[in-house]
């Protein structure tokens, strides 16, 4: 069956009528065979015309070979189908293939495939990708082990970048032949990325099944897919099904699962580094946890142990009581593999990167304390002492200059350089000081100086050689809190030289601070300096004094050496001699791991003052609020008082300014008629008349011309110029109000925030256009008497004596000369006025628009000062909101790092026996 199967697929059926040792060409073997069969009383020529349909198609004679196989009804009849739709095909009738081949029915599987597959080819040479697509993957579902179906599938779904069903094929094919080939596909589209899409639980069965078929690759799939989940949304989802799948497995340490051991390590550590709430790890970290500790390599187990018990501890009960037990045992077998203080660090750069991100500070005094921490080359001295004990005379004479003049206010590090140089680290910021004055200014200073610590880098010999640091603090006194602010900075000291005045030395109020120190930092250990021997009378008290004291304090530390000082001794005698004694106080052996203690005591102590920072946080934002809130109400009462200012100006100066032009206005009013009517001596009896009028018209303007140049131009230059005077008056008044208003509020501020200036080009802006307007002016003919001719004003008066004009000139030259001298001549007045005034008109109009341009900028900043007030309010609530109504946006974060700290002092301190500092 399979052999004709295949003849039929292949197009050689018709070899069955041929012999292989005879060299006759199969179209006459045939054509004989055929004629032979047709003789016979019931012929069955379907075979034989479906064989000659086959060499028809080899030779490409598809006409011929779709005759043949169109006249076939016996059981080779669908095969004749699908052969006459590959020749339409090959015509290039694919519409008819098409329709021939999606016609064809069959229980035959083969034949099913094969018309599937050229229909497959057919619909992508069309184009029709969704049906390829169907027909592909009814194909693959139906006969998936037909040869190279599965892989024409895959190809097919990589060239069209059909990744769905290029996967889907891959994990059903994985799962049902149990390939590797299939896992190794499905790993190249999980590291191409387009498998991150899915489900992480679609993976699931294939990932059990390739457990048991070859652990390596198990590891690789899941490594990829693990790194692709990593920034989408659904990671979480993949490593909580992930652990549970691991969970059920038959998982042993000892087949090393190096990778997937440090997999989980580093999303053990990504998960606690403050990004994420508890109550999103909660579900699965435990899982994570129990199956790091069953994958764990020799370089992790102590690792994945210790982070077992610290997150039991935090959360007791969450991990089951047999894997806490195996981690116990584990963390106490085990012999440690990993760079301690490099993991420590690691930590500390969390939590302080943490804090930078959310506004908690920089915390620059704990980078710089462990950055002293880390130098394992120098040994740090902590030198403190009561108030005039003498520690500023022996720093002194150690540096051999006067650096100390008086006590100092801040910590002071003094180390060997090769240039000097002055650093003060706040948790705000690094400041390199200019110079020595800067130094001495810093510590004669009393307000915040305790905020401070002054690094001096200086070349010193004794330093150098000894390998030391002396870390100056300020004279301990009485006030607890301010010891206290002295004393926290002790665990960055190696050793405590503890500086007593050999006056009164040992005293009960320097036992008390010894207690302190011994309470806050009981691993340092205390040695002592007497200091001012040279006050002793003589050498026999001051050796009974010195033996008294030494015993002393042996009674209290009997460990303590002492050493005696004087700044009145010989100084190279005393270093030599200090040399001695630093040499027998110094320890090289465990520095690192004492160091290491040291910050493991700083990590903590750090986590516990950001947690009080929390709360000082919420306390700044209720202040910062309040204190806005009430800004606010002051800033938009300056915003009012400053409009209504610039009302009450605008008034002001537009009033006095109109009152100028009203007053000029008069005048010219009071003049201009009389001076026209002045005019009437020059009428005179012989004038003529028919052209008096415009004779007198011409001197009128004349003379008003004359008029308002000499006389009402100079007197409105002087009057513009002391209202620009009076203008800068109230100018000057209102800039010094705001001048004030801007002072208390950057005293408010704390800072120069508001400069309230005004402009006063606005007056040189007046006093140019006054200058303008008062320089010169062109009166146009105004018309006075040009409708007033004397037959006209006769007519008007008296129309009967119009005959009698050329004989009776002096009737004629009285009524006229009456009519110039009596005539009000308001109209002309007004025409004056208009052309006068017009320039002065506009610029009062503008005056309004000047006074806002000269308080503009007070303006826009006050306004701006609300604007940016009202935002901080809004700001500053909604961060409240947050912190209120999501307390564990601090806390959590926070609590994970300790965790993390926890994990480091079960692999670190607990397994060494080192004491924990708290």
């Amino acid at each position: 069956m399979m052999t004709l199967e295949k003849q039929l697929k292949e197009k050689t059926y018709y070899k069955m009528f041929i012999n292989e040792h005879e060299d006759i060409h199969p179209i006459q073997v045939l054509g004989e065979a055929f004629q032979e069969e047709a003789q016979k009383d019931v012929p069955d020529l379907s075979s034989i015309r479906f064989a000659q349909g086959e060499v028809y198609f080899q030779h490409k004679d598809y006409e011929a070979a779709i005759f043949k196989w169109e006249n076939i009804t016996d059981e080779l009849e669908p095969w004749a189908k699908k052969n006459t739709a590959d020749a339409y095909n090959e015509l290039g009738l694919v519409s008819t293939a098409e329709d021939i081949y999606t016609a064809i029915k069959s229980d035959n599987l083969t034949l099913n495939t094969e018309v599937a597959l050229h229909l497959f080819s057919l619909y992508i040479e069309r184009g029709k990708l969704e049906a390829a697509v169907s027909t592909i993957k009814k194909t693959v579902n139906a006969n998936p082990d037909y040869p190279n179906v599965t892989e024409i599938a895959r190809v097919f779904f990589e060239e069209q970048q059909d990744w769905n069903n290029a996967i889907e094929l891959a994990v059903n094919e994985a799962k049902r032949t149990e390939s590797l080939e299939w896992f190794d596909v499905l790993n190249t589209y999980v590291d191409k990325g387009v498998t991150k899409h899915q489900q992480p639980s679609y993976f699931s069965q294939a990932l059990i099944l390739l457990f048991n078929l070859d652990q390596k690759r198990f590891e690789q799939l899941i490594t990829s897919l693990w790194k692709s989940y990593q920034n989408e949304e659904s990671y979480f989802t993949w490593i909580t099904e992930i652990n549970h799948l691991l969970l059920n497995l038959d998982i042993d340490r000892g087949s090393n699962w190096s990778v997937l051991s440090q997999l989980h390590k580093e999303t053990y550590l990504s998960l606690i580094e403050g990004r994420y709430f508890i109550k999103m790890l909660q579900g699965f970290i435990p899982d994570l946890l129990t199956n790091w500790l069953r994958l764990a390599d020799p370089s992790t187990v102590v690792i994945s142990s210790a982070a077992v018990l610290s997150w039991n501890e935090l959360f007791p009960e969450s991990i089951s009581r047999s894997i806490v037990s195996e981690a116990e045992n584990l963390i106490s077998t085990t012999e440690l593999h990993f760079d301690e203080q490099d993991e420590c660090l690691s930590l500390l750069n969390s939590i302080l990167s943490w804090a930078e991100a959310h506004d908690m500070g920089k915390n620059n005094r704990v980078k710089w304390i462990v950055e002293q921490l880390s130098d394992f080359d120098t040994q740090h001295i902590f030198i403190a002492g009561l108030s005039g004990s003498g520690k500023s005379a022996f720093i002194n004479m150690v540096l051999g200059e006067e650096l100390q003049d008086g006590p100092t206010s801040s910590m002071v590090m003094f180390t060997d350089a090769e240039e000097e140089e002055i650093l003060e680290i706040t948790d705000k910021a690094f400041t390199i000081l200019p110079g020595f004055t800067d130094f001495q200014e810093r510590m004669d200073r009393r307000r915040n100086a305790l905020e401070s610590i002054i690094e001096f880098r200086h070349p010193n010999q004794f330093l150098q050689e000894n390998r030391i640091a002396f870390i100056d603090t300020p004279g301990l006194k009485g006030n607890q809190y301010e010891q206290f602010e002295v004393l926290r900075n002790l665990h960055v000291a190696d050793r405590i030289l503890f500086v007593l005045d050999a006056n009164s030395p040992f005293s009960e109020k320097e036992r008390k601070v010894l207690s302190q120190i011994q309470e806050l930092a009981p691993d340092i250990p205390v040695h002592f300096l007497l200091s001012k021997m040279d006050t002793i009378d003589n050498e026999q008290e001051a050796i009974q004094i010195f033996d008294e004291t030494r015993s002393l304090i042996h009674s209290f530390l009997p460990e303590a050496n002492v050493f005696a000082f004087s700044s009145q001794y010989d100084r190279k005698q005393q270093l030599q001699d200090l040399t001695k004694f630093i040499q027998s106080i110094k320890y090289t052996r465990n520095i690192e791991d004492k160091r290491l203690a040291k910050l493991l005591y700083f990590i903590r102590t750090t986590i516990s003052s950001l947690l009080q920072k929390r709360i000082e946080v919420e306390n700044q934002l209720v202040e910062s609020i309040r204190w806005n809130e009430e800004m606010l109400i002051k800033l938009n009462g300056a915003v009012n008082q400053l409009r209504d200012t610039e009302v009450q100006k605008t008034k002001a100066i537009v009033s006095s300014y109109r009152a100028i032009k009203e007053t000029i206005q008069q005048d010219i009013s009071a003049t201009v008629p009389k001076m026209l009517q002045e005019c009437s001596s020059l009428i005179k009896e012989d004038s003529n008349f028919s052209k008096i009028h415009l004779e007198l018209n011409e001197e009128m303007n004349r003379r008003i011309q004359e008029y308002l140049e000499q006389t009402v131009m100079p007197n409105f230059y002087l009057s513009f110029q002391e209202w620009i005077e009076t203008c800068r008056e109230e100018f000057n008044q209102s800039q010094e109000y705001l001048n004030e208003m801007g002072e208390g509020f950057n005293q408010m501020y704390g800072e120069e925030r508001l400069k309230l200036e005004c402009d006063f080009k606005v007056l040189d802006d007046w006093r140019r256009d006054t200058d303008r307007m008062t320089s010169r002016f062109q009166l146009e003919t105004v018309n006075i008497l040009l409708r007033r001719t004397p037959s006209q004003f006769l007519l008007k008066s008296a129309g009967k004596l119009l005959g009698a004009i050329s004989q009776n000139k002096a009737l004629l030259y009285n009524k006229y000369k009456s009519f110039v001298e009596n005539e009000d001549y308001s109209e002309a007045i007004t025409a004056i006025n208009q052309q006068f005034f017009q320039s002065f008109e506009l610029f009062e109009k503008s005056l309004e628009r000047d006074v806002t341009l000269f308080f503009k900028s007070p303006a826009i900043i006050l306004n701006g000062s609300v604007d940016e007030t009202r935002n901080e309010i809004r700001t500053n609530q909604e961060m409240l909101n947050k912190l209120n109504t999501n307390p564990e946006m601090f806390r959590d974060p926070l609590t994970l790092f300790e965790a993390r700290l926890r994990q480091f002092e079960w692999m670190t301190v607990a397994g060494k026996g080192m004491q924990t500092i708290y």
